[in-house]
């Protein structure tokens, strides 16, 4: 369930989110549903393009095989960001999907202009947002089909 079908290797997750309670239910419920996959998480938009184009501190980061990016960050915006990563003719082949607060028809609109692969609204309630967490990891990887690293 939480694995490819090449292999059998668990894919790679970035999620870029400034808030530490969002991390802390992410990591929470890769946790509860014994995802295998690997989670790794960045705080604002400047470190997520450092990790993707691996500069700096992110030199040796694996590419990941999805990124969980939510809109509102400090730094840099998570729209910019969208725009960057799908302007990338190496990074624009891995799958976003906008997980943020904002349910505003605008942010909708303009993530799927920038070729978000998704749009999901952050649930309040914890549990909801464990189950929608799961579903995410459930569609890409035993539903998609993910482009082979780099």
């Amino acid at each position: 369930m939480t694995i490819d079908d090449k292999g059998g290797r668990p894919i790679e997750v970035l999620l870029v989110e400034d808030d530490p309670g969002d991390v802390l239910m992410t990591r929470e419920a890769f946790e509860e549903y014994k995802m295998r996959n690997t989670l790794r998480v960045v705080s604002d938009g400047v470190e997520a393009l450092a990790y993707l184009r691996k500069e700096g501190e992110f030199a040796e980061a694996n590419t990941p095989d999805l990124i969980l990016l939510d809109l509102n960050l400090p730094r840099r915006d998570g729209r910019e960001v969208l725009r960057e990563i799908k302007n990338d003719p190496e990074l624009c082949r891995i799958p976003v999907v906008v997980l943020t607060t904002s349910q505003a028809e605008e942010d909708v609109l303009r993530s799927y202009q920038l070729h978000a692969n998704a749009y999901v609204a952050k649930p309040v309630d914890f549990e909801r947002f464990i189950s929608v967490v799961k579903q995410i990891d459930d569609f890409f990887v035993s539903v998609v089909r993910l482009p082979s690293r780099r």
